[in-house]
């Protein structure tokens, strides 16, 4: 299986790049944030690389960075969505437009990538909260309870998590161990209030 090539960029147009390594020139199936991404042709190039391989094909698709291909493999994890699907969702959606779309259950946003029905759109929704979801407790188990106390209190007055998380690891930071919950709480509602 190829999982990353890095080379010389041949070939880039808004679907597919070839990309010379080793003497050998690799042809992946890319999105258009990461023909963006991409420098020009004859310059040095990476792609973090998923190998598709069915009965009749091998293909490969290639991602400008680690967390577009995390988002590509949830969205072919979906019933009914396969990689090329996959692909034109992530062209007409950032991965983290992506996510915020499906935490606000916004099936409009997502329904309007070409290709992506409403029905889609509502299936996409569904399942990648439970994924993200997971996602986000992995994560909170490596927090600390503190850490945790304090995101899941402000989540609770309504602040978004990426920007609730922000402000409780710079309030962290700033004071010492033991500056109690209450001191920490109020430092973090002047920090979002400056968002």
């Amino acid at each position: 299986m190829i999982a990353y090539l890095k080379g010389t960029l041949i070939r880039k147009t808004p679907g597919q790049v070839v990309i010379e390594t080793g003497g050998v020139g690799y042809c992946a199936h890319i999105s258009v944030s990461t023909y963006v991404k991409l420098g020009e042709v004859q310059g040095p190039a990476e792609l973090f690389v998923y190998t598709h391989l069915t009965e009749g094909s091998l293909s490969l698709f290639g991602f400008a960075c680690p967390e577009e291909k995390d988002m590509f493999l949830k969205l072919i994890g979906i019933s009914g969505i396969g990689p090329k699907l996959a692909m034109n969702v992530l062209s007409g959606i950032d991965p983290a437009d992506l996510e915020d779309a499906v935490r606000a259950s916004d099936v409009a946003r997502i329904s309007l990538v070409p290709g992506i029905g409403r029905k889609t759109a509502l299936r996409i929704t569904l399942e990648l909260q439970d994924k993200i979801d997971k996602k986000e407790k992995l994560l909170a188990a490596k927090g600390s309870p503190e850490k945790e106390d304090l995101v899941s209190a402000l989540q609770n007055m309504g602040f978004r998590r990426k920007e609730v998380e922000r402000a409780v690891d710079q309030t962290i930071a700033a004071h010492k161990a033991g500056a109690g919950f209450e001191k920490l709480l109020r430092d973090c509602l002047k920090r979002l209030a400056k968002i």
